[in-house]
C-alpha cells in the first residue's frame, strides 16, 4: 500500500489592512477564528476579501467583525452570501469579556489586521488600537522615507 500523504495547505496572507497600521497605533493583538459560508470562504481564499472600513465590536456577548466586505463569489448562484454582513468571530469567552471592557472604558477600538490561513483554516488578527493623531502619522511617515532612503545609500 502506498502512503496516503495530506495535501498541505500553504499558509500566509489572504489580506492584509495596511491602511490600520497608518492611522492606528496598535497595543495588542488576538487570534480569532472566524464563521464563514462555503462561498465566502472561496472568495477569500481567492484573495478578494476586503478589510478596510472593519472594525470589531462585542454584540450581545459575543465578538464580530462589522463592515467586512466579502463579494459575492460568481458561481454563488442562490446559495450566495451577503456582501457586508456581521461575521461571528470564534474566541473565549475571557477574552471578550476583556476586549469589552477594553474597548468601552479606555477609549480603544477593534480593527481586524489580517486574514490568513492557518492549518487550513482561515484566520482573523483583530487588533487592539488606539487612533493616531496627525502629528504621529507624520512622524511615521518620516521615518519610513528616512529607512527608505538609508537602505538605497542616498543618506
Amino acid at each position: 500500500m502506498a502512503d496516503k500523504k495530506k495535501k498541505k495547505v500553504p499558509t500566509g496572507d489572504l489580506t492584509v489592512n495596511r491602511r490600520a497600521w497608518h492611522d492606528y497605533a496598535v497595543l495588542d493583538k488576538i487570534e480569532c477564528g472566524i464563521v464563514l459560508s462555503g462561498t465566502e470562504v472561496k472568495v477569500v481564499r481567492n484573495g478578494e476579501a476586503s478589510l478596510s472600513g472593519s472594525y470589531g465590536a462585542v454584540l450581545g456577548g459575543e465578538l464580530y467583525v462589522v463592515q467586512m466586505n466579502i463579494p459575492v463569489y460568481a458561481f454563488g448562484n442562490r446559495f450566495n452570501h451577503r456582501p457586508q454582513q456581521n461575521r461571528k468571530l470564534l474566541v473565549h469567552k475571557k477574552q471578550v469579556e476583556e476586549l469589552r471592557l477594553k474597548t468601552e472604558a479606555k477609549g480603544l477600538t477593534l480593527i481586524p489586521l489580517r486574514l490568513y490561513l492557518k492549518n487550513g483554516r482561515i484566520k482573523l488578527e483583530m487588533g487592539v488600537c488606539r487612533g493616531k493623531a496627525l502629528h504621529d502619522k507624520r512622524d511615521a511617515l518620516k521615518k519610513k522615507a528616512l529607512k527608505r532612503d538609508m537602505e538605497r545609500g542616498d543618506v
